[in-house]
Order: structure tokens, then C-alpha cells, then sequence
């Protein structure tokens, strides 16, 4: 053992935790969304390695806030992790998530239970823990298969509608 070997031993040490660094914080989680009803869109880096950012939190909060009324909540981050890891999935990285439904405030929800058939008392909807979506250039079923296989949170396929619904509460599937 000589010198030379001692000191690139002894620099790949000290330089591990840089790299240990660099390649938990490459892996940066992002998802595109466009809402069907206020035409707007987002493109944004939610997550890096394991720490989810504060700003785009805040921002999707925003962007999936009642439309109707305006109001917003905190959507749960394991929703936009659900959402990405569907896409992943599907080998569909660089899709639009296209929004149908986000934040329902309960004055929304009550509205729609009024008007609609299928719309829950409790709908996760209104606690930001579900979302109403497809996924351009992919069929709605395929959507529903990918959620399935990942076996997290609800999964409701509206076919007649052509959209599907995520959740992270308890693991359950409904529709055709």
C-alpha cells in the first residue's frame, strides 16, 4: 500500500457525501397540469429527492382551489406523488395532467350532491386529499390500471365522463 493508494482512498471518503447529496437532490419530482375550467396551466417541480417544496405546494394549492368560490386548502403531497407516479408508470413522462376537479369547498360539494348523482357527503375532494383527471394522449382506463397496480388510495373510472379519480385515502376502486 503506498501513498497514492491512501490518498484516493482517503479522497473518495471525503467526497461521498457530496455525492450522496447530489444524487438525492437530482431526483426532482414534476408534474404538468391545465385545468379544464380556468384554461390555465402549470409546470412545476413539487418535489426534490425527499423534501417537497414549500412554494410549489403553496402554488398548487392555488392553481386546484375551488373554482367556483375561490377558496383553497392544502392539497396533501401524496397526492402530486400519486399523480407522478401514474405518469411514470405509464411511461407517459412528459404528459398534462388535465384537472376536471381539485379543491371542492363544502359549499361546492353540497351543490353538486344537489345536481349530480355519484357526488360523496365526505368527499376527499373537500379535504385536498383527491383529484378528478386525465392524462393527455392516454385512454382514461389506462390511467385507472396504472392507479391500480400502485394499490394506493382510491380509484374511481368514469367512463361515460372519460376521466378518473385519485385519492390518498383508504385503498378501494369503484366504476367499470
Amino acid at each position: 500500500m503506498n501513498r497514492r493508494y491512501f490518498l484516493g482512498a482517503g479522497l473518495a471518503v471525503a467526497s461521498a457525501p457530496v455525492w450522496a447529496r447530489r444524487s438525492a437532490s437530482s431526483d426532482v419530482r414534476t408534474i404538468s397540469l391545465h385545468h379544464l375550467h380556468t384554461d390555465e396551466r402549470l409546470r412545476i417541480d413539487y418535489r426534490i429527492g425527499e423534501h417537497y417544496q414549500r412554494s410549489a405546494l403553496q402554488r398548487l394549492n392555488n392553481f386546484l382551489r375551488d373554482f367556483r368560490t375561490g377558496d383553497e386548502t392544502a392539497i396533501d403531497p401524496q397526492l402530486f406523488d400519486l399523480l407522478y407516479d401514474v405518469k411514470e408508470r405509464l411511461g407517459h413522462s412528459e404528459g398534462t395532467f388535465e384537472i376536471i376537479s381539485g379543491y371542492r369547498s363544502p359549499h361546492t360539494n353540497n351543490m353538486l350532491r344537489r345536481t349530480s348523482s355519484g357526488v360523496a357527503r365526505r368527499s376527499l375532494h373537500m379535504t385536498g386529499k383527491a383529484i378528478d383527471v386525465r392524462l393527455t394522449e392516454m385512454p382514461t382506463r389506462s390511467i385507472r390500471d396504472a392507479a391500480l397496480t400502485l394499490g394506493r388510495g382510491g380509484v374511481g373510472y368514469y367512463s361515460r365522463s372519460d376521466f378518473v379519480h385519485l385519492d390518498t385515502g383508504r385503498v378501494r376502486r369503484w366504476g367499470a
